[in-house]
């Protein structure tokens, strides 16, 4: 548990092709044989390493079975980044269990569907967010035991503290024979759009696709991977602690992001490899150039979209940046090569054990550049998700045909290289004419004196939908909205201008920093400037 210097460079493990049928639980004990001491998950204020963390969850398994916890059980986890969340996923995979990790900006009665919906017997929850779980304790259906990380005022007696679990006096259970099929994750989907559902993903799914993700980003033994995102995140379980366990490399965890401290937490945690999404690449760039921008020991960066800027950081902040595709329930599908010249706005090509396929809303094969719904088909089994925990309506209609409808438009060229349009859902419908949200808020946001921008569709008096856009400035940035109308006639097509402006001091997001676009729009025009009205 002690900090330490990073290991020499190492030579890859024999072999990756145990993740056939390895699970997460037994690789963690091979690498606990293969290097005790090498550290594996690092904090700020510390790293626990191979041996420290096998030895741990071990300890942790023993009380979470004293407790009532069983193969096949699913655990709810309401917990900030720190080792705990770590631990307590590793102790419940040694148990045959499953993790269920709840997004921690969930209130109230979304919060309590959550849980409900996964009908978790027992619950692990940081004291910091004992006051939301409070609230709709007694609305609970199924959780029975609660323990607490930390202590919290008055605490109920009925509580058990996290210290009890880790006790070295609790008999350990007996040996479990899980299978790579079985799960070891629930994970949420954002809930941008509607209610949250839980993906489930087994071990091969987790272990499969960090193989993939090390293939992708031809990721090496010394590399530290870097994520400030939350754990309860893909990015930060299976695409970074998950290539550091394969690896025997380092996972690098930030509290969270933080645009003025993300350099300096990169830093102090010798990071080599980090992920980007959403703005927060905008956000970095837009920070005043420093002398320390290249004071850091980062050599790749990934993520999705890359800006027509991406040269100009790379250039500044001396290092490579890399555009994929990805999602919850289907993980890494596309990258782009890095042996070969990259292509503006692509995401790559496919890599790993699937077919993929851009179709129309009727499920044929669109024409090359084409915009078209990614689906999935595995070749493998268990390297996509399961289905959604307790909602076969909602699988039946995402596996339709017998492929996995991502609901993201895409395009391909002539050569195969994809490239990200947008949601399917997050195409604005204007007189005739698909445009794509992103498209526009990449317009936008190339404006310097924008730091953050969404595009909605609105309802048009026109019918179909006018384009809206939701903008935030850079501190000390004077623009009016007509002015910035006029960038955007510019930039883009005209029929792409947004027609209404509404400048905002923030932007609803979830903790992932996806944008709650369903807020924008129920919110409407009120207080956007009109195009179109009369006046200046």
């Amino acid at each position: 548990m002690k900090p330490g210097l990073p290991a020499p460079a190492r030579t890859l493990p024999r072999s990756l092709a145990r993740t056939m049928t390895h699970t997460l639980a037994a690789e963690l004990r091979q690498a606990a044989i293969d290097a005790p001491d090498q550290p594996f998950i690092r904090f700020v204020h510390g790293e626990w390493t191979f041996g420290a963390v096998d030895r741990g969850t071990d300890a942790l398994a023993a009380g979470l079975y004293a407790q009532g916890v069983r193969q096949g059980h699913n655990v709810s986890l309401m917990l900030p980044n720190g080792i705990e969340f770590a631990l307590a996923w590793f102790a419940l995979a040694k148990l045959g269990a499953v993790a269920a990790p709840v997004n921690t900006s969930f209130k109230g009665q979304v919060l309590a569907n959550a849980i409900d919906l996964v009908q978790s017997t027992l619950l692990i929850v940081h004291a910091s967010l004992w006051p939301q779980l409070a609230e709709i304790r007694q609305q609970l259906e199924t959780v029975r035991h609660i323990v607490l990380v930390g202590e919290v005022q008055d605490a109920d007696p009925a509580l058990l503290p996290w210290t009890a679990l880790q006790d070295a006096g609790h008999p350990a259970p007996p040996p479990v024979q899980a299978g790579f099929s079985d799960l070891a994750l629930l994970l949420y989907t954002s809930g941008t759009t509607g209610r949250s559902k839980a993906a489930m993903i087994s071990n091969r799914f987790v272990l499969r696709q960090a193989e993939v993700f090390i293939e992708g980003l031809r990721l090496r033994p010394d590399d530290v991977l870097y994520c400030p995102y939350p754990m309860f995140h893909l990015d930060a379980a299976v695409m970074t602690i998950a290539p550091a366990l394969l690896l025997r490399g380092v996972a690098a965890i930030g509290e969270r992001f933080s645009v003025s401290r993300y350099w300096d937490e990169m830093r102090a945690m010798r990071a080599t490899v980090f992920d980007f999404m959403g703005a927060t690449l905008t956000m970095l760039w837009k920070q005043a150039p420093s002398p320390n921008d290249r004071t850091h020991s980062a050599r790749l960066g990934w993520g999705v979209p890359l800006p027509a800027w991406a040269t100009e950081f790379e250039a500044r902040f001396g290092c490579r940046l890399v555009e994929l595709y990805g999602a919850t329930e289907v993980g890494g599908l596309l990258f782009t090569p890095q042996d070969a010249p990259p292509r503006p706005g692509s995401c790559g090509l496919p890599v790993g054990p699937w077919t993929v396929r851009l179709v129309d809303e009727d499920g044929f094969t669109v024409a090359p550049g084409t915009p078209g719904e990614l689906v999935v088909r595995s070749e493998e089994p268990s390297v996509l998700m399961d289905g959604y925990w307790g909602m076969p309506e909602a699988t039946i209609a995402a596996f339709r045909n017998q492929w996995f409808h991502t609901g993201d438009l895409l395009r391909q060229d002539a050569d195969g290289w994809f490239y990200f349009v947008g949601r399917r859902k997050d195409i604005v419908r204007r007189r005739g004419e698909n445009i794509s949200a992103a498209e526009v808020e990449m317009g936008i946001e190339a404006h310097p004196g924008v730091l953050a921008c969404a595009v909605v569709g609105v309802p048009s008096d026109m019918t179909e939908e006018e384009v809206m856009a939701c903008v935030v400035l850079r501190p000390g940035t004077v623009l009016s909205p007509r002015e910035l109308t006029y960038w955007c006639a510019s930039k883009m097509a005209k029929f792409m201008v947004p027609r209404y402006v509404r400048f905002t001091e923030s932007l609803p997001k979830t903790p992932t920093d996806k944008v709650e676009k369903f807020r924008l729009q129920q919110r409407g025009t009120d207080g956007a400037w009109d195009r179109e009205a009369p006046g200046p």
